[in-house]
């Protein structure tokens, strides 16, 4: 396909010693929701395979779609429609201010800015701010709310020209947009020539352990081109002058880590997290495919049990919505093969994807309002990172009798 090609070395290391270990059900990109009503356009499936590195052990997508399909043709996530998420971004921001005595004349950059909302904390601690994102709508809102973004994909060469206009970047941070990107070396050397020679790059992504305990394998997905463990990343900087001197273990995402990093030879000191934490991955085996092949297995083994469980309540004639048109959704439904024969509505809080179709499966996505108005007995719980705060903000369904059903790591009711 001329929007898709597959890549043959890896994005961390550059080696071409790569062996697939997972293959998923083929998907169309999954946040791309469709117009109801009238003709749909087809939809293009894509594979969704991952490779593993046998020389710096990361983990890739092997087939890139065009990202232009991805994030510039109506891109509907938006970081604010999480409140949870939003505390996270809040907390974050406070505790760098504080923990790296940024102050007023500090200049914060953020890769894959989204809304801004990360920033927004920034600038009302007094910080200049600027964002970078390639969703040209939501740059252009974040823009006129007042958090000045640029519209584009962040590369080196954008980094010579984000450094001659604003100059050099005291702190410049990531939040998982770096599980999203295909020329990922362009972007650290990019980091490398904006950052201040004491400046620091922090980043957080998902991390692979969680996804690999949990069986969380829909965050494989085309926008996540990577799948992130802490050895291939002290590879990656290594090649553009960073060095990795810090990391820590996070909640979003179901599971993330925030990597610290500076120029090499900068004014901060390693703490030895970076090297425990890779301690404890080669302990879980993941220097060896034969753990990844056993992933897949695993995945397949929780489809089987899910499926049952709700082709079971469907045969007995009870009522199944799902709760997150998020894009982890379109892989975990595909896979799973549970499509509108079992799903009566998708309920999600983004405005932006309420009144459309669902890639795929073409499932209608509605507010939660629905919840109430037409009343499934059952819930399925796409949006598995938030399930908690779902839960709490929907115990009046459950009073009503509704149940909850969480897909992941064992599918089951509750309560």
């Amino acid at each position: 396909m001329a929007d898709c090609y597959l890549r043959t070395d890896c994005r961390m290391c550059e080696s071409v010693d790569l062996q697939k270990v997972v293959s998923l059900v083929p998907t169309p990109p999954g946040n791309n929701f469709l117009k109801a009503g009238g003709p749909q356009e087809p939809e293009p499936a894509y594979p969704l395979d991952l490779y593993f590195c046998r020389s710096c052990h990361h983990v890739q997508l092997g087939h890139v779609v065009d990202p232009k399909i991805l994030y510039q043709n109506d891109y509907t996530y938006v970081s604010a429609t999480s409140s949870r998420f939003v505390d996270h971004l809040r907390q974050y921001a406070a505790d760098m201010v504080a923990r790296f005595a940024l102050t007023p004349s500090s200049l914060v950059a953020d890769i894959g800015s989204n809304d801004g909302t990360c920033l927004s904390f920034f600038k009302a601690a007094g910080m200049r701010v600027v964002g970078v994102d390639p969703a040209t709508e939501i740059a252009k809102r974040a823009t006129a709310a007042g958090i000045e973004t640029v519209g584009d994909f962040f590369s080196d060469d954008l980094a010579v020209q984000m450094r001659a206009k604003y100059g050099p970047a005291d702190f410049i941070t990531s939040h998982n947009a770096c599980a999203h990107i295909d020329q990922l070396d362009r972007v650290v050397r990019g980091v490398e020539h904006w950052l201040a020679d004491d400046g620091l790059f922090v980043l957080e992504v998902g991390y692979l352990l969680d996804v690999y305990e949990n069986v969380w394998f829909d965050t494989v997905y085309h926008e996540h081109v990577d799948y992130h463990t802490v050895e291939p990343f002290t590879r990656l900087f290594s090649r553009f002058g960073l060095e990795a001197i810090a990391v820590q273990r996070v909640s979003p995402q179901g599971g993330s880590i925030r990597v610290f990093a500076q120029k090499v030879n900068g004014p901060r000191r390693a703490d030895g997290s970076i090297d425990a934490l890779i301690e404890i991955e080669r302990r879980k085996g993941f220097d060896r495919p034969e753990t990844f092949v056993e992933f897949g297995q695993r995945i397949d083994a929780v489809g089987v049990q899910l499926r049952s469980l709700v082709q079971g309540l469907k045969a007995d004639g009870r009522s199944i919505a799902a709760y997150g048109a998020a894009t982890k959704a379109t892989t975990l439904l595909s896979h799973f093969r549970i499509g509108a024969a079992e799903l009566d509505f998708i309920v999600d809080d983004n405005p932006l994807k309420q009144g459309l179709l669902s890639p795929a499966s073409h499932i209608p996505v509605v507010a939660a309002s629905e919840l109430y108005s037409r009343r499934p007995e059952f819930l399925l719980i796409t949006a598995w990172n938030f399930a908690d705060p779902i839960m709490e903000a929907h115990r009046r369904y459950a009073e009503l009798g509704g149940k909850f059903i969480l897909p992941m790591p064992v599918p089951r009711v509750t309560p």
